[in-house]
């Protein structure tokens, strides 16, 4: 199987299987008198498995980590539980800024009077350097039991 039936058939795009060789993600494969590549059955599956790791948003290295790991039967399913929470705490960093900057950017857009004024509090917190002020946390409209007593 050729580069484009491979990629076909793992999902994975040509591309970014030249850039998985190059990085030693993962190995060469054999090659024709010609040159081209030929893909083999076992080769398809582990560009599937890269595939997945990646759209899940695995790293190269971690990537790395794993596919050692699969081939390896002695394996210790600890190590590749490891690694998992390991990039399940790396996503929740993520998203915890990913939501103060959408909190902070809803903030700004909030105080924008959005017309065809020239003075616009979002483009003067881009261009000040500085963090936005953090939008204040609403208060609950119910009472805590000992407001009520």
């Amino acid at each position: 199987m050729n580069i484009g039936d491979a990629a076909a058939a793992s999902g994975v795009s040509a591309k970014m299987i030249r850039y998985y060789e190059e990085v030693g993600l993962i190995a060469s494969p054999e090659r024709t008198g010609a040159g081209y590549r030929v893909y083999s059955p076992d080769d398809i599956h582990m560009l599937r498995f890269v595939r997945r790791a990646r759209d899940l948003g695995f790293s190269v290295e971690q990537m790395t980590s794993l596919l050692a790991l699969w081939s390896d039967r002695s394996r210790a399913s600890g190590d590749v539980k490891r690694i998992a929470l390991a990039h399940v705490s790396e996503l929740e960093r993520k998203m915890r800024e990913l939501r103060a900057m959408s909190n902070a950017l809803r903030h700004l857009a909030k105080t924008c009077h959005g017309d065809t004024q020239a003075s616009c509090p979002i483009i003067e917190e881009l261009s000040s350097g500085h963090e936005a002020a953090p939008p204040k946390p609403k208060r609950s409209t119910m009472r805590r039991r000992s407001d009520a007593y």
